[in-house]
């Protein structure tokens, strides 16, 4: 059985009397909705799922699916500013992805700027950052080598005290 999202309904909610999720996505306020959706399906091949606008056409709710994820677009408003009207977001979405450097050209294709170029890593992906034209900041990364946990913290033990 689905939800109203599509997504498997997890039945009964918890019954141990503290608060149950059923639902984490980011919300991605931008400065044109509309262009923002057709950029993360151009760039990152999300698919919208749903979108719900005011009568002056501006975007209040919509879901994209991107991978096995979803995230949510909205148009800025006085409740909710964009990032570039704040000078940045702290907040970094990450990807996983095939190819970082196909991800990251067709990004930058897109109007996306380079934070950290795609470079091989010491944690075994190669990656970077990008910012995307709304101010959103987006980690690319392509395991390149299978490392332990251990071997991850060694290297970067190592990186920090050479």
């Amino acid at each position: 059985m689905t939800n109203a999202h599509g997504e498997p309904d997890t039945g009964t909610p918890h019954t141990t009397g503290r608060p149950t999720v059923t639902r984490l996505h980011a919300r991605l306020v931008v400065s044109d909705g509309a262009r923002a959706i057709d950029f993360y399906r151009d760039t990152l091949g999300a698919e919208e799922t749903e979108r719900y606008t005011g009568p002056d056409g501006t975007i209040v709710h919509a879901m994209l699916r991107l991978g096995g994820t979803a995230i949510a677009v909205k148009d800025a408003d006085t409740a909710d500013p964009a990032p570039t009207s704040l000078g940045g977001s702290p907040v970094i979405m990450a990807l996983d992805v095939p190819d970082a450097d196909a991800v990251a050209e067709a990004m930058l294709r897109g109007g996306a700027t380079v934070v950290y170029p795609v470079a091989d890593q010491h944690y075994g992906q190669r990656g970077g950052r990008l910012a995307d034209p709304f101010g959103h900041l987006w980690m690319i990364s392509q395991t390149i080598e299978d490392l332990t946990p251990e071997q991850i913290q060694q290297r970067t033990t190592d990186l920090f005290t050479s």
